[in-house]
């Protein structure tokens, strides 16, 4: 574990209110809070002021809500310019049967692009017959069945608009979501001689009718929102809210009253609403000041009083945001640091300011962090090596009566003068072990790994006289893609040991690879005897394995985690059998690159390096 640097403690220069207790700050803070609070209890013309005020607040919003509504009214006659623009201007004068006005629409979607995200000429059909810029629908999407399709076709003669949502209609290759108020209008389009009824649909971007309702506050801790003509809502300053369930709007009320203010109780709270509708829309926005904002206000009635009682509040306004800082900044920069090291930043500095307590407890989490890490690090390291003892255990465990019965095998036919049999397995088993040692590596090719297990096959084949056949099928797009060693060896040793024992010939065993999406699957098979359900369980189950006779050592359950280790527990291996019937075993990799550590666990990366 390499040394552990601390950083140096940032601590202020010596003080008063490094000397005092968070306790004692916090009773100051309350005794100054307390003498403001007698004071504002004092003020006896605080109700005296309180109805003034209700009424100037209802002026301000009535002047604030026409002052927006105008403003959005003529945002939306930009829009409407827009679409009688691309009606009148291009699609009516246009021969669609003979000439494009994808030109003409990119224009115009290029002037008007902060605003607009979509524009396109919709066939009665539902099939696009201009985009900018999309370019075609979302698949398996059928517009015809969408209700503002209907609601456009049925009444021609008036412009739609849609509340704000997710923009689904068009596929734009962009990996975001894009909010939208989508306008549509009914258009005649011109094929030769024949006329057909279409769709222009312009989408509006969200964003830019929201920029103008931000920029807009109300004093008094008052909002503004504003609703379609069914009572649903386009924009509130609360929105992901109202989304959630957080919290809800009287909307129904206000859908129902036409332009003007009054007053209604509302989650048990009083408030005053005012109504403007907006252009030819059927929009409304509504101004929303609750009973508590409508106090503490008279101007124009003694005005000495006001100016020396807002003098006094503005010093201790002063005086408390002092004293808040001062208790509540340490705080927040230890809670700073203990956010970094709870993202995983174990070895961020740590905050040691503010008052006693918290220096020490600053000094505390640094600490503690420190002996994470460095158990951490240890833990790291421990598991690194135990991985890599039990791997170069299992790769030693290659048995050696399988090497001592293959030299048996080559004595046996220089003896016989087979002496070109001789040399495949000679040349057969230099090749084995050449993969099997693979210069210390545990990732190699899948060419290498269907090589290590073709030569096995090959000797084991002359080994017991031609009692089994193999076929091995991959095709030449799998073959540099990443596979882990000695990892079909041990199965198709178990088809030769354990599904053939008891044959008499006519054995088969099969190794296949193939590519499935992101997934590499090699698939062992035989037509041996099979196995029952409790003799599969027990070769994936928790019991410590035990090698045969005349295995290798490596079993089953060690490629199974072998395999997890290294790509992660969503791989592995599945398998299928029953007696007298065969056994097939699949094994599930990511289909990776042999070459690239990208995406790989943390395990074959540091294989790598």
């Amino acid at each position: 574990m390499g040394e552990i640097i601390k950083e140096p403690d940032r601590e202020e220069p010596a003080g008063f209110w490094h000397k005092t207790s968070i306790r004692y700050t916090i009773f100051i803070y309350f005794t100054v809070s307390a003498l403001v609070a007698v004071l504002l209890i004092g003020a006896a013309m605080y109700m005296q002021m309180s109805r003034q005020l209700t009424a100037a607040v209802q002026e301000e919003n009535q002047a604030v809500l026409g002052q927006v509504s105008r403003s959005v009214d003529s945002y939306l006659r930009t829009i409407r310019k827009l679409s009688d623009s691309l009606y009148y201007g291009v699609i009516k004068n246009a021969d669609l049967s003979r000439e494009s006005v994808n030109s003409q629409i990119t224009l115009l979607y290029d002037n008007n692009k902060d605003s607009v995200a979509n524009i396109a000429l919709l066939g009665k059909e539902g099939e696009i017959l201009e985009a900018v810029p999309a370019a075609r629908l979302k698949t398996g999407l059928d517009v015809t069945k969408e209700q503002w399709f209907h609601n456009t076709l049925e009444r021609p003669d008036n412009l739609h608009f849609t509340t704000p949502h997710v923009q689904y209609i068009f596929d734009n290759n962009e990996n975001q979501y894009r909010w939208v108020i989508t306008l549509t209008r009914a258009v005649e389009i011109t094929r030769g001689t024949s006329t057909d009824q279409g769709i222009l649909l312009i989408d509006i971007r969200y964003g830019s009718l929201q920029q103008i309702l931000d920029n807009i506050t109300l004093g008094n801790g008052g909002y503004l929102y504003m609703i379609a003509g069914n009572g649903q809502i386009i924009y509130h300053p609360k929105m992901q809210l109202i989304g959630t369930g957080q919290m809800e709007e009287n909307v129904e009320e206000a859908a129902g009253y036409r332009d003007g203010s009054y007053e209604e109780v509302f989650g048990g709270e009083r408030r005053q609403v005012s109504v403007k509708s907006v252009g030819y829309t059927g929009w409304k926005l509504i101004s929303v000041t609750p009973e508590k904002g409508l106090s503490l206000s008279n101007l124009k009635t003694r005005l000495f009083a006001v100016f020396a009682v807002a003098a006094f509040l503005f010093l201790l306004v002063l005086i408390n945001a002092f004293i808040s800082s001062r208790i509540t900044t340490p705080i927040q920069e230890l809670e700073k640091s203990v956010n970094a090291i709870e993202a995983g930043q174990m070895d961020a500095p740590v905050y040691l300011g503010g008052s006693y307590e918290i220096r020490h407890l600053g000094r505390s989490i640094r600490d503690m962090a420190a002996r994470i890490q460095g158990l951490m690090e240890d833990m790291v390291a421990e598991h690194e090596n135990k991985r890599k003892r039990e791997f170069d255990t299992l790769q030693s465990q290659i048995n050696p009566h399988f090497l001592y019965n293959t030299l048996d095998i080559i004595v046996w036919m220089i003896e016989n003068e087979q002496k070109q049999e001789a040399v495949e397995v000679v040349t057969a088993l230099a090749r084995f072990f050449r993969i099997s040692l693979s210069r210390g590596k545990s990732i190699i090719t899948v060419r290498d790994e269907l090589e290590h297990a073709r030569n096995y096959l090959m000797i084991q084949q002359m080994r017991f006289k031609n009692k089994f056949t193999y076929v091995i099928d991959a095709g030449e797009d799998v073959m540099e893609f990443a596979s882990l060693k000695l990892m079909l060896q041990p199965l198709v040793e178990n088809a030769i040991y354990h599904g053939m024992e008891f044959m008499d010939g006519d054995g088969k065993i099969g190794v296949t690879v193939r590519r499935e999406g992101e997934d590499l699957r090699f698939e062992v098979s035989d037509n041996g005897l099979g196995m029952t359900k409790d003799q599969v369980d027990s070769l994936l189950g928790e019991k410590p394995h035990v090698s045969s006779k005349r295995g290798s050592g490596i079993g089953v359950k060690n490629v199974n985690e072998r395999i997890r280790l290294y790509f992660g527990r969503e791989y592995g291996l599945s398998i299928w059998s029953e007696p007298d019937e065969g056994t097939r075993v699949e094994i599930r990799l990511p289909a990776l690159d042999s070459g690239e550590p990208a995406g790989v666990q943390g395990t074959w990366e540091k294989e790598r390096l």
